[in-house]
């Protein structure tokens, strides 16, 4: 049984940014998420992840919810880590077996791994304080194509349905003595079992947008949500645009 991940299992929750304005969210925190993966040193990275961080706080959203979404950014940024202190050239820290780490390599793996956590650190902020529903509702509000709003809506909600049944061919292979081993059968099976996952996937697609249209699908979201700005979106707002402003602006401070 497949377990869902469930990004807005704690929205029912009562903070700060579970009030705020989904659309007015959405706009603030991806300006400042592109603040952060464009800050030029460490000192103003460590800046933004703490910010992030605090961000994190006010939304009351559990610790172990948090860690559960942001331990996949460690795949990504531990190779960085690990091979920018070899390959970007600077002062010589110490060198092993011909390979030379350098101070400005570990900076700057250092740096992108900050960047990277960061930025998914504020992603749960904005995703994770409003129903997925009236999520896709606030994206449709704020005039992004439909046709990339119903892929995020139905991906989001198939993609475990997908899972799940290949999980269901993938016991049945099992059942029938299939042994996963780095052979030409074995790869014939799985390719086989690939192949059976997309011809039922072709056919579910087929058959829900049958079923949708024999319900009046418009491909709009509808929610009783009725979105309204307050003043205290207002001043979310201005707070997190501000820190994104201030993140790049400083730099250009310090050089005048």
């Amino acid at each position: 049984m497949v377990e869902y991940p469930e990004i807005d299992k704690y929205s029912a929750l009562d903070s700060p940014m579970h009030r705020f304005d989904p659309r007015a969210k959405i706009v603030a925190f991806i300006v400042l998420i592109f603040a952060v993966v464009l800050v030029p040193n460490l000192k103003l990275a460590l800046i933004a992840l703490i910010g992030a961080i605090l961000f994190l706080i006010v939304s009351k959203l559990p610790l172990r919810f948090a860690l559960q979404h942001i331990k996949w950014v460690f795949l990504f940024v531990v190779p960085f880590i690990v091979i920018m202190p070899f390959t970007v050239p600077g002062t010589e820290i110490f060198s092993f077996f011909g390979l030379t780490m350098t101070y400005e390599g570990l900076e700057y793996g250092i740096l992108v791994a900050v960047r990277a956590l960061s930025a998914v650190i504020l992603v749960l902020p904005m995703i994770a304080t409003s129903k997925f529903n009236v999520t896709i509702k606030a994206l449709g509000e704020l005039k992004m194509p439909n046709m990339l709003v119903q892929m995020f809506m139905f991906t989001y909600r198939y993609i475990f349905v997908f899972v799940v049944e290949f999980q269901r061919t993938w016991r049945a292979m099992v059942a029938r003595g299939f042994q996963l081993k780095t052979n030409l059968y074995a790869l014939k099976m799985i390719g086989r079992a690939l192949g059976t996952l997309f011809v039922r996937s072709y056919e579910r697609g087929d058959r829900v947008y049958q079923a949708l249209r024999a319900r009046g699908y418009t491909a709009k979201p509808k929610t009783l949500v009725e979105f309204k700005m307050r003043a205290s979106d207002y001043v979310w707002t201005a707070v997190i645009i501000g820190f994104a402003v201030s993140l790049l602006v400083v730099p250009f401070v310090e050089v005048l």
